[in-house]
């Protein structure tokens, strides 16, 4: 009972103290369970692990194999989450050198790290192939954390984002073929006519044809109203559960596949609440990757770790990290415009996560049960590979870019909070004019309009986490709060000012403050436009209008004469130096613009005799 609430609370805890001292949760976790694990057997006086996961007659949580069951049934759940993460809309969008990263890069790393392993650590092609295979992935619930307090360049931050999400399904795949072809080549049922390529082909074809078509037949159920609302993600998690074992005693071994498929199947398909399935499967897996980390590391015996006391580990480490990792990268980038200095950076930042750590914890055991030579070096050299990236990213990573010199200097992205259509407007005309917008509403219609018009913009609530848990967000350093709800705009500024409001925190004047005369600096446009008068001139007049603003002493009275007239709203004032925007605030005394510079305003056109004339 004390081992399984400590896993809990343990994991939990520290996926706490990684959020607070912003570091990938990975850390923690595994410094936790090597803590509570081998290192554990230094200093208690019995010699045993404060936490033993594997019953050993003395202690332990689980029995015989179930240990590995779970590991198992924990790391299909994970990678169905990630599965459904994996759009072909974003395959489409995110460049040849994101495909080419997923391609050639993980070829580069599959063949490199493979020679590496043989020639270094003398360790045998089958097993050296599999260690390269398992360190293919660079998962993103580790990169994420590292990018999110980095403020680079958006195409840098996009491509390790999504070199994240679409590797980790690959790798996975690339791993489990590996230790197929091994394990059916050291299983004495192996025969003329039960091959390793006849195996191998077996479960492609079932893991393949399974996983899609589970993933038809859960939409199936959920058009027809066959589950009902309450037992949405229960039911899911059965289901998923259902097909994983399902899979396993159809063909063995093809259950890990064949939940990959389905999550990707079910993640791009009309699948009615998907947003609910996928969030209560994030909410799962950070508790399966809590507990599984903590797990797979106390599993470690001190024995492992003294493999990892030979110098040639460190060679290892080295040439996948500095030497494979480039390679692959800079092949894979070589027709891009990315510079060379950036390309540097995507090659220092590659740290390895949970699919890693946890296939190889569950194939190097099965190996050496089965006795393959070299099989006990796999999972204390990917945990070795692991945790180094990690410490080494997660350290280093703002050290480097501002050595590169790609650290942005000034962050000038705006954040618009409500994706209405004013809101859709502005923003078009913003993103026409090459500025660097992302609007986000809890409105799934008005993102999908703002989508639809080639704007960034996502689905989230405002009092959850997501905005500071998003890597799309690096580059913002303005927030306009323009929702309905005068609540929703203060509390914008109030907790999200100092994450993206570098250059500024602006929002819409409230209905009371309309009749206020005081003045607020931190309002938007004009002491007499709310969201109301927004929306409406938005409504009557959608024109995004223009002004030179030929004598910076003029600008008040251009202003003031847009503001007299109805149905116009002052907006921003383009540099003519620069082609950049300054935001009009409701404080007239804030706004000022240089000889040349531009006013633009929504609504309608103000007369041509009003203009300043030379």
């Amino acid at each position: 009972m004390l081992e399984l609430g400590g896993i809990i609370v343990l994991g939990i805890l520290a996926q706490w103290v990684a959020w607070r001292i912003k570091v990938p949760a990975i850390l923690p976790l595994i410094l936790i369970g090597l803590a509570v694990g081998p290192l554990s057997t230094i200093w208690t006086a019995d010699g045993m692990k404060l936490l033993e996961p594997i019953w050993t007659g003395k202690g332990g949580v689980f029995a015989g194999d179930h240990l590995f069951h779970f590991v198992e049934l924990a790391i299909g759940i994970i990678l169905f989450e990630g599965g459904m993460s994996l759009k072909r809309e974003e395959l489409e969008g995110v460049g040849p050198s994101i495909i080419n990263l997923i391609t050639l890069g993980s070829l580069v790393t599959f063949i490199g790290a493979a020679v590496v392993a043989h020639y270094i650590m003398a360790l045998p092609w089958d097993i050296s192939f599999l260690f390269s295979g398992l360190i293919i992935v660079t998962g993103p619930t580790v990169i994420g954390p590292i990018l999110r307090n980095l403020p680079v360049r958006r195409n840098i931050s996009s491509i390790l984002k999504w070199e994240g999400i679409l590797i980790d399904p690959i790798g996975a795949l690339v791993a489990v073929l590996v230790y197929e072809f091994i394990h059916v080549m050291h299983s004495p049922e192996v025969n003329m006519t039960n091959n390793p390529v006849q195996q191998i082909l077996l479960i492609a074809a079932v893991g393949i044809s399974l996983g899609a078509g589970a993933a038809y037949l859960f939409k199936f159920l959920l058009k027809k109203h066959l589950v009902p609302h309450y037992l949405l993600t229960v039911f899911t998690l059965a289901f998923v559960v259902s097909v994983f074992v399902g899979s396993y005693h159809i063909v063995h071994d093809s259950q890990l596949l064949t939940i990959v498929v389905f999550g990707m199947v079910a993640g791009n398909i009309d699948l009615p609440h998907k947003n609910e399935i996928i969030y209560f499967g994030e909410s799962l897996s950070i508790l399966l990757i809590s507990v599984l980390f903590i797990l797979l590391a106390a599993n470690i015996n001190i024995e492992d770790l003294q493999l990892l006391l030979d110098w040639r580990v460190g060679v290892l480490f080295l040439l996948v990290v500095f030497l494979i990792r480039p390679i692959g990268v800079f092949l894979s980038t070589r027709k891009s415009s990315l510079t060379t200095k950036e390309k540097a950076f995507i090659s220092w930042v590659g740290p390895r996560g949970i699919v890693a750590a946890g296939i190889a914890s569950l194939f190097g055991s099965k190996l050496v049960v089965d006795g393959v030579e070299g099989a006990e070096y796999i999972t204390p050299l990917v945990f070795m590979i692991v945790l180094g990236t990690v410490i080494l990213n997660a350290t280093t990573a703002r050290f480097v870019a501002g050595m590169l010199g790609i650290l942005l200097a000034k962050s000038n992205g705006i954040l618009m909070i409500g994706a209405h259509r004013a809101s859709r407007l502005i923003a078009k005309y913003l993103h026409d004019n090459g500025q660097r917008v992302v609007l986000v509403d809890s409105n799934a219609g008005n993102v999908e309009k703002a989508q639809e018009l080639g704007l960034d913009s996502f689905e989230t609530n405002i009092y959850s986490d997501d905005l500071r848990n998003s890597t799309e967000l690096n580059d913002v350093g303005i927030i306009m709060a323009m929702t309905g709800s005068a609540d929703v705009n203060e509390y914008t500024l109030d907790n999200f000012s100092k994450d993206f409001g570098e250059q500024g925190a602006y929002r819409l004047s409230s209905m009371n403050e309309l009749q206020n005369p005081d003045q607020n600096s931190d309002t938007l446009f004009s002491n007499q436009d709310d969201y109301i008068n927004l929306s409406e001139v938005a409504r009557d007049y959608p024109n995004m209008n223009e002004v030179e603003i030929q004598s910076a002493e003029k600008l008040q009275d251009l202003l003031a004469e847009i503001n007299k007239q109805d149905k116009s709203i002052p907006l921003f004032i383009k540099s003519k130096e620069t082609n950049g925007f300054k935001v009009i605030l409701s404080d007239m005394s804030q706004n000022s613009a240089e000889d040349g510079d531009t006013l633009v305003y929504m609504g309608k056109e103000i007369a041509q005799e009003t203009t300043p004339e030379e």
